[in-house]
């Protein structure tokens, strides 16, 4: 029998979706389909968030058993009113660390040299790097002990151009992540806009968009148990 994982889901702290006077912030589904698979596998689920404390939602929605489940859980409440900073995460607890989206990341996950080292650091260690839907923008800034970056020539998916373009929201964030990421030399690989959609490459676990929750979760068990 494998032992219990401790795996880390990374919130964003950005509640403002650019300049359209719309909030953002974490998209509750990546949160709550995700920590539902990883204890039903019988792991533990830390949440850390970029500023720490209590992070924006967007998303919720109660008629939503597993979403309704996670908020009414005990210690996850208490641990989403007071996430952990990345600074603060010692980076050889974790066995995997998984990036939830939400349009919110596009602003404070890229080039966040915490969120970066602690991507680096568990990868390295033989972790999981996990990222969905919008939290691929973590990866943007990852580098390796050896300068290159993490996605450099790994299949990988995330929230594709045509999907922002579908929200109409390419407009609206700071930059393409599909684009970014391929510029970094990953090898973008993505399905119909709105299906669920999970690639792993390795200790890379990637999702599509908010429909991929599941499967990304259930890749990044399957991933850990690899380890």
């Amino acid at each position: 029998m494998s032992r219990t994982k401790r795996v880390l889901i990374v919130l964003t702290s950005h509640a403002e979706l650019g300049d359209t006077g719309r909030e953002t912030g974490y998209y509750m589904p990546e949160v709550a389909h995700p920590w539902r698979v990883f204890t039903e596998a019988g792991h533990r689920v830390d949440l850390a968030s970029v500023r720490g404390g209590r992070p924006p939602a967007s998303g919720t929605d109660l008629t939503d058993p597993v979403q309704k489940a996670f908020l009414a859980d005990p210690e996850m409440a208490g641990k989403l009113a007071g996430t952990l900073r990345p600074e603060d995460v010692d980076p050889s607890a974790y066995d995997a660390v998984f990036f939830a989206g939400g349009h919110g990341t596009m602003w404070d996950f890229p080039g966040n040299p915490a969120l970066s080292a602690l991507a680096r650091d568990v990868y390295e260690a033989g972790g999981v790097v996990a990222a969905l839907c919008h939290g691929p923008a973590a990866l943007v800034g990852v580098r390796l002990s050896d300068g290159r970056p993490l996605v450099d020539g790994k299949r990988l998916t995330a929230f594709s151009n045509a999907e922002e373009a579908a929200v109409g929201l390419t407009g609206v964030v700071p930059f393409a992540l599909q684009t970014a990421l391929e510029e970094l030399g990953a090898k973008h690989e993505a399905a119909a806009e709105f299906t669920a959609h999970a690639v792993t490459d390795g200790r890379l676990v990637t999702g599509q968009n908010p429909a991929s929750a599941t499967a990304t979760a259930m890749a990044t068990v399957l991933a850990l148990a690899a380890t």
